[in-house]
């Protein structure tokens, strides 16, 4: 076996296939990835699809313009996007435009007037005395309460009826509500049924404050029938109930849904002033929940927990209910006085945040005005779409045409180049919709459009140099090796340029426009990454065949009809004659 010629490793020689196997092998597994994950296509936006489109914009009551911020904002979209799960929504987006709109989009197949009802009305955040609860949807039956005793024979999760200072229910999970800053009340536990072993036990009857509120048999009947595992059965329970009336709820603990009896609201959400998750490194309680109630707020507080010590699981529950749905249940031990109270357990930090969140946003002084709503017919959106990969085929269709009556032979090259960053864009932009919720939008695919320009003028760069380095009178090899670092650096630079573009647009703007700048900037990264481990490597071997080496007059190639010079060739210079009588 000959050794590789001095200057040239056997690693430099075989580093052309190693790019080549390397971008091969992600193309495999990522289209590989595609299929497995169920989404062969990109997911497609509001206009492709056809939907609707609503606008909201926030207005702040009673002037209180510092309470339109970006937190305030995003717990909104949290809040809109359960509503609109809830709904029975796939693939809706929610999502902020500015400092004050929210956008919500919709797709097709909704009921857009309910929809638009949802997500169109403030939160309403209440607290609300547990009367009964049991699990639902066939998990465990217990006997409906009846009329004569309020609550007989419901069930609940398991969980210590009481606890003194510093206990627990054993097997248990537990939370704590304790006034802040009581050295007497520290350590009270109030255990947080969605936390709790979902497995019921039977509950005493309802207390006589609660009787009144039981005793409606409208309430008892939707309370038997209510079937929480069912998603369009608990987006309906408890609509349009009124804060002065019981109601019904549903909530899930572990993986199971509980339903609820839930008496009139003894605390509305305006009244906590503040909401927030906390790590407890001191007690070693963990992720915790800390509420700050307003003066009236806390009055009602310190009633309603102090009327709920007195009864046993669950009716020692308040539900904390966000639009009918029940977030949180935990229970108390005794009166909570003074305004301020914990809910502790085994809280994640996004489960603390989760609930710090909704508790706040039933305190925003925030309300939102619609301000537009666009319906998208499918056959519109379809035409759109059409045009738009009409309009992409033309350009593609130019670019190639150009390319193979300019570059003849190396268009082949070009050509395997735009088909590999085509395959990469359309499985990533696959894999990126149920990643990162990326839909595939008109503007993004003028963005794919525009990218095409992008791609072949890099190739165009590099093809310039070597036939620049042939004009020299260099053969094909050194020419391709040569004129690399200028063409790389040119690449580089006008490749940063467009990424930047791009970035800034999407940083910038809002809406349709960064799915323009997204594709666009991701479409520049991988014409990148294409050139370096594709184009170049490929035009390294092709410049060892013949077709290409010998300057065959179809390869794009033919030092004649790039106007080469001769080859450079030394000489020996004459030898000058000596005069003899100089000599």
């Amino acid at each position: 076996m000959a050794a590789p010629k001095k200057g040239r490793s056997a690693s430099a020689q075989s580093k052309p296939v190693r790019s080549l196997v390397l971008i091969l092998i992600a193309i495999v597994g990522l289209t590989a990835g595609m299929f497995a994950s169920g989404h062969t296509t990109p997911r497609l936006g509001i206009d492709l699809a056809g939907g609707t489109s609503i606008t909201l914009r926030a207005v702040p009551e009673d002037g209180n313009e510092s309470a339109i911020n970006k937190t305030n904002m995003d717990t909104a979209v949290s809040i809109m996007e359960r509503r609109v799960n809830g709904l029975g929504v796939s693939e809706a987006e929610v999502q902020t435009q500015g400092d004050r709109n929210i956008i919500v989009n919709i797709p097709k197949g909704t009921n857009s007037k309910q929809a638009r009802e949802q997500v169109g009305t403030t939160a309403k955040l209440y607290f609300r005395p547990v009367l009964a609860t049991e699990p639902s949807g066939g998990a465990a039956a217990s006997p409906s309460p009846s009329a004569s005793d309020g609550a007989t024979g419901t069930a609940s999760p398991s969980a210590s009826a009481s606890a003194t200072d510093g206990e627990t229910a054993t097997g248990t999970e537990s939370a704590e509500a304790t006034p802040s800053g009581s050295a007497t009340t520290q350590g009270r536990a109030v255990t947080d049924a969605l936390k709790a072993d979902p497995t019921p036990s039977a509950s005493d009857s309802a207390s006589a404050s609660d009787e009144g509120a039981a005793s409606d048999s409208k309430v008892q009947e939707e309370y038997a029938a209510l079937d929480c595992s069912k998603e369009d059965v608990r987006t309906e329970a408890g609509e349009g109930a009124k804060p002065e009336n019981s109601t019904v709820g549903c909530g899930e603990i572990q993986g199971v849904w509980y339903k609820y009896l839930l008496g009139p609201a003894a605390v509305d959400g305006t009244e906590v002033d503040d909401a927030q998750a906390v790590y407890d490194t001191q007690s070693g309680a963990g992720w915790k929940v800390q509420m700050d109630f307003s003066s009236a707020g806390a009055k009602k507080f310190a009633d309603i927990t102090g009327q709920l010590a007195q009864n046993q699981s669950p009716q020692n529950q308040f539900g904390i209910v966000l639009d009918g749905e029940v977030v949180s249940s935990p229970y108390v031990s005794q009166s909570i006085a003074g305004g301020n109270a914990e809910i502790s357990g085994s809280f994640t930090q996004d489960e603390a945040q989760s609930l710090a969140n909704m508790l706040s946003y039933g305190a925003l002084p925030l309300s939102f005005q619609e301000d537009s709503v666009t319906t998208v017919t499918a056959a519109l959106g379809g035409d759109q779409l059409e045009a738009g990969l009409i309009a992409g085929a033309i350009g593609l269709a130019l670019v190639v045409l150009y390319l193979v009556i300019y570059y003849r032979g190396l268009s082949f090259i070009a050509i395997a180049s735009l088909l590999v960053s085509a395959a990469l864009t359309y499985v990533i932009m696959s894999l990126l919709g149920p990643a990162i919720g990326f839909a595939l939008n008109l503007p993004a695919v003028c963005g794919a459009i525009v990218a095409i320009g992008i791609t072949a003028d890099s190739f165009i760069v590099y093809f310039e140099r070597v036939r620049d380095e042939i004009r020299e009178g260099r053969s094909l090899r050194p020419a391709v090796e040569r004129a690399w670092p200028r063409a790389r650096r040119t690449i580089l630079v006008s490749d940063f340029v467009s990424f930047l573009a791009a970035a800034v647009l999407f940083v910038v703007t809002v809406g349709k426009v960064q799915g323009f700048a997204f594709t666009l900037g991701l479409t520049t990264v991988l014409d990148v990454v294409v050139v370096f481990l594709f184009t170049k490597p490929l035009l390294t071997l092709m410049a060892r065949r013949k077709f290409f080496a010998s300057g065959n007059r179809w390869s794009g190639l033919d030092p004649k009809a790039l106007g080469a010079k001769p080859p450079l060739r030394r000489t020996r210079r004459p030898a000058v004659p000596v005069d003899p009588k100089e000599a």
